[in-house]
């Protein structure tokens, strides 16, 4: 089972002067956070460039990065979107290639209601076997997955960890009695 033990860093994904990607770079990266003792890799999350590359490039990247680090670190795959039918085709691509995880950010640009997130999470978990982070950022993604759904995805063993970043630390009250997990928070901090 994946643990949340050690540093898990957010890769980039190095592209050439042309937009293509470079596999060369991305591998070197891969084998420099191994060698530096990183326990995990996100690959394909937001800071690896999610929203831009094309869906064969997503998956390319998870194959490769999984394929190029041989079970020598944790993958976790960023597998969301803004449709479901590509959320849960990226998932299944995630758990095909090898990934310890998926990282799945809310649905961006839709605004779905609680019901719609609530019911694009279920339908993912139920129909692929592997861990989830869901990941809400709601200044980027105009999407915000309020503590009462989280509850009631926790109540269905739905999600692993909830990675978020928090504009304003005083949320993490209203999450604190909604579920029983450990939970992976990310503050931003703006200097």
């Amino acid at each position: 089972m994946f643990s949340l033990k050690g540093s898990i860093v957010a890769l980039v994904t190095p592209m050439e002067a042309n937009g293509d990607i470079s596999w060369e770079t991305l591998n070197n990266l891969i084998d420099w956070h191994i060698d530096s003792g990183t326990k995990g890799i996100v690959i394909v999350g937001t800071t690896g460039e999610s929203a831009t590359v094309d869906v064969s490039e997503h998956v390319q990247l998870i194959e490769r990065a999984f394929q190029h680090s041989d079970g020598r670190i944790e993958i976790i795959a960023g597998t969301g979107a803004n449709s479901t039918k590509e959320a849960l085709f990226l998932t299944e691509s995630a758990k095909k290639a090898g990934a310890s995880a998926a990282l799945l950010v809310t649905p961006y640009y839709n605004r779905p209601t609680q019901k719609g997130l609530l019911e694009h999470y279920k339908l993912i978990a139920n129909e692929v076997d592997l861990a989830q982070f869901l990941y809400n950022v709601p200044s980027r993604t105009a999407c915000d997955l309020l503590p009462e759904t989280v509850s009631e995805l926790s109540k269905r063993k739905i999600l692993l960890d909830l990675k978020r970043l928090f504009p304003d630390p005083g949320r993490l009250e209203e999450l604190k009695p909604s579920y029983l997990m450990k939970i992976f928070f990310c503050i931003r901090v703006m200097t």
